[in-house]
């Protein structure tokens, strides 16, 4: 049996539709005994709470049965550093971005644009909270006040996760958990990261501890589906379409209201 090192890089936003491929390859690499350690490549501004939090957790338990070594490329923030706390070891280079602790839950109101655009919206709904967080109106203090308990539930559990990851009280954390970010230098010093280095550097590290040479390292990507191969001109993650229709999504998604993000 030839032994052999993963390395699986991602790259982009933090949604629930590109982080399930991925659950699914990580899951999958539990049961491959060929696959001796893991180098999971990340560079992400963060996203979705519930599909960072997922992450985490694949790569937490990918941990639990092989070495998961993570490196930090030109940005690890927010969402894509808590998924990087997933795994063994955090590396990032010294010019990385790393950090961006927090929670923000945007909330877009239209109600002015549309006025003047001479549109008139009505929204039948049931429930009094209803057409709160349908962008037609702003909050109020009532609603912006449930929108912040949230936000500060998900916040607390970050500052955990990363304490407990980092080996350090939650005041320690808390104190750093600003929102802002750092270099990978910086980090290194705030004890956010484990070391500095490129991938061949981390390649390196996880070889020693696995025994496999850094020179078996295999990239893996999870599988597209047909049809979204299909229309996309064959092409896998990363493909011109695929980061242009990407883009429009997420630019969509941020402005729109709703989900509360790292």
């Amino acid at each position: 049996m030839r032994e052999m090192l993963a390395h699986v890089p991602f790259r982009g936003a933090i949604r629930e539709r590109s982080v399930e491929p991925f659950l699914g390859l990580l899951r999958s690499l539990r049961d491959r005994r060929r696959v001796k350690g893991v180098l999971f490549d990340i560079s992400s501004g963060g996203g979705e709470v519930v599909a960072s939090s997922d992450l985490f957790t694949a790569l937490r338990r990918l941990d639990a049965v092989k070495p998961v070594f993570v490196s930090i490329g030109a940005i690890g923030a927010s969402g894509a550093y808590l998924a990087a706390l997933g795994g063994r070891r955090i590396f990032a280079y010294p010019e990385s971005h790393v950090g961006s602790i927090g929670v923000i839950y945007p909330h877009l109101a239209v109600q002015e644009l549309v006025r003047r655009l001479g549109i008139s919206v009505e929204l039948l709904h049931v429930g009094a909270h209803k057409d709160a967080f349908q962008g037609y109106r702003g909050l109020t203090d009532e609603e912006r006040g449930k929108l912040q308990a949230i936000a500060q539930e998900s916040y607390d559990l970050f500052v955990q996760r990363v304490a407990e990851g980092r080996h350090r009280s939650v005041d320690e954390i808390r104190a750093l958990a600003t929102g802002e970010f750092w270099t990978g230098r910086r980090a290194l010093e705030l004890g956010l990261v484990d070391a500095l280095g490129d991938r061949e550097v981390v390649l390196d590290a996880l070889s020693k501890a696995t025994g496999v040479s850094a020179r078996k390292a295999v990239r893996l990507l999870p599988p597209r589906p047909f049809f979204e191969r299909l229309v996309s001109g064959g092409g896998g993650y990363g493909t011109l379409s695929g980061r242009l229709r990407d883009a429009v999504e997420d630019a969509v998604l941020d402005l729109g209201t709703g989900l509360e993000r790292f």
